[in-house]
């Protein structure tokens, strides 16, 4: 890895420029201490002509140098190039591809975050930034746990730290694209999203996840039951989930329940791309029964809420900040908390 910058500023590069790639990439780049070095594209598609437009370099793989110059587009080097540049890579390759990149990034000596498709073994923590920010502290290679998990251990933590999560059982209902037929997926228990948020939180009870997927998109939704450690009322478990800076508990009389309600509502409210980082919890749905046995339904918007963990997690990594300093900054910039 190279020196750092004279101005101190943290140098990324966004290795993929999807979904999660590109939103990460805007994040970093809207950064005051850091300095995006440019982006990963494989093709020369229209959302590379609007990176272009964004002002962002872009970086090839090795062979694909033909296919951006028959299209007359400019590109700022190949892959390599743009880890040797960067102090630390945020991978949003397609899934399993982050797996094939990291021992590019060892022999680079760079160190890189990967998201959620890649197996807990690529790297040597899983990361959710209210959860465990201090165990990617100084880490070379860090997981940003999926999207649905990420909302998953946002909700958990404060809920295990204040009562104890002696046991949950989720049903997810993931949107997997308008095509898409109803399904179990998987059909066999647990999906991988309770493994991942005990790899994150590990002494929460047992969490057992059953995973759907519908015709739809950009919205997930899970249905919660979650056995306290202690009796709460509602109006407790709602206070203290309000009080965390990326849930959002809607409001009731706004007469939101779907997911193109939310849509409308990131609109509304001036989100780019229709944005919303925070976890979106039902107010009217959040019920306890039994004393300890909590009830809520929430949202999770897949393509952006694991962003702000990507930014956090690279402070993490080259130690600049702790979860505190980092969490502030990148909800004050980022504009979370503030719908």
């Amino acid at each position: 890895m190279g020196l750092r910058s004279t101005t101190g500023m943290i140098r990324v590069g966004v290795n993929g420029y999807g979904t999660i790639g590109k939103r990460v990439a805007d994040a970093v780049n809207s950064m005051p201490d850091m300095e995006l070095v440019g982006i990963g594209k494989a093709s020369p598609n229209h959302t590379a002509d609007a990176a272009a437009d964004r002002g962002y370099d872009i970086y090839v793989p090795d062979g694909r140098h033909d296919r951006w110059e028959d299209v007359g587009m400019d590109v700022a080097g190949d892959i390599h190039d743009l880890i040797d540049a960067s102090d630390i890579v945020a991978d949003a390759t397609p899934a399993g591809m982050g797996a094939e990149y990291r021992p590019i990034y060892e022999e680079h000596d760079t160190p890189a975050l990967f998201q959620g498709g890649e197996g807990a073994d690529v790297a040597d923590a899983s990361f959710t930034a209210r959860a465990n920010y201090d165990e990617a502290t100084d880490k070379d290679y860090v997981r940003i746990v999926s999207c649905n998990t990420t909302g998953l251990n946002r909700m958990f933590a404060p809920l295990h730290e204040e009562y104890g999560v002696d046991r949950a059982s989720i049903t997810l209902v993931r949107c997997r694209g308008e095509h898409a037929v109803t399904s179990a997926d998987p059909v066999t228990l647990p999906s991988h999203h309770g493994p991942d948020a005990l790899e994150v939180i590990p002494d929460m009870g047992p969490i057992t996840t059953m995973g759907m997927k519908v015709p739809t998109v950009r919205h997930h939704f899970h249905g919660i039951n979650v056995e306290l450690g202690e009796d709460v009322s509602a109006e407790e478990v709602r206070d203290l989930l309000a009080s965390q800076s990326r849930i959002h508990v809607i409001d009731g009389d706004l007469g939101i329940d779907s997911g193109w309600e939310l849509q409308e509502f990131a609109l509304d409210r001036g989100r780019d791309r229709m944005n919303l980082y925070e976890n979106q919890i039902f107010e009217d749905s959040i019920t306890v029964e039994q004393g300890n046995q909590l009830h809520l339904f929430q949202s999770i918007h897949r393509e952006s809420d694991v962003v702000p963990e990507n930014v956090d997690a690279i402070r993490a990594m080259m130690g600049d900040a702790d979860a505190e300093e980092s969490i502030e900054l990148t909800n004050e910039v980022m504009g979370i908390g503030e719908i």
